[in-house]
């Protein structure tokens, strides 16, 4: 199915899955502190980096948002990572991760 095509839960449910997917990838890639720092930050900008920023608020936000099908009218979490890994320097195993936050905009604009 289309995820433009989805109800509100199979839209939460597809959300879910691809946060899921950008934290395995994050940890496959050694972009996942086992232990982070506390971050608590307005936006990712003041992070200590755009890594812990995604672990420690993106997903947690994310994921609260899915949970209760209340999203922010857009994302641009992957125009985000497009500075960061592609803009200032390649960073070629950021790839996949840059294509799932990309993936993870569509879904929050779909519906």
């Amino acid at each position: 199915m289309d995820i433009f095509r989805r109800t509100q839960k199979e839209k939460d449910r597809f959300v879910l899955a691809v946060i899921d997917e950008i934290e395995t990838e994050m940890k496959n890639i050694g972009f996942w502190n086992k232990k982070p720092p506390q971050v608590k930050v307005g936006n990712f900008l003041e992070a200590p980096s755009f890594e812990l920023w995604l672990q420690c608020v993106f997903i947690p936000n994310a994921r609260k948002a899915a949970k209760s099908g209340k999203y922010p009218s857009g994302s641009q979490v992957g125009q985000m990572a497009m500075r960061e890994y592609n803009f200032h320097s390649y960073v070629e195993e950021a790839q996949k991760l840059l294509r799932l936050l990309h993936k993870f905009d569509k879904a929050v604009l779909s519906m």
